[in-house]
């Protein structure tokens, strides 16, 4: 099982990223996908969510600037993040989760400053 995230690096203010989890080893249609961040000293944080219908889910911080999606033909999640702040800084981390299982990625660093 692996999920390997990319995507991350240093944007300006008002800059956009788009974070990609590439997913193998698992029945990737079957998982509810998660997007979480975690900044220096502070707690790992849900950033958003997809279930396997699509539905969408964000946290308030993000609403309106990030979206996930995610393509079951390729195995992969995204996030799509638009005009970046410097809170946004952080180490981002997909996750694969089912009734049985729970998979984590290794993280991707975002750093959001001018």
């Amino acid at each position: 099982v692996q999920l390997v995230e990319s995507g991350g690096g240093l944007v300006q203010p008002g800059g956009s990223l788009r974070l990609s989890c590439a997913a193998s080893g698992f029945a990737f249609s079957s998982y509810v996908m998660k997007w979480y961040r975690q900044a220096p000293e502070k707690e790992r944080e849900l950033v958003a969510s997809i279930s396997l219908g699509g539905q969408t889910n964000y946290a308030a911080s993000v609403k309106g600037r990030f979206t996930i999606s995610r393509d079951n033909a390729k195995n992969a999640l995204f996030l799509q993040m638009n005009s970046l702040k410097p809170e946004d800084t952080a180490v981002y981390y997909c996750k694969a989760g089912s009734t049985w299982n729970l998979y984590w990625g290794q993280g991707t660093q975002v750093t959001v400053s001018s």
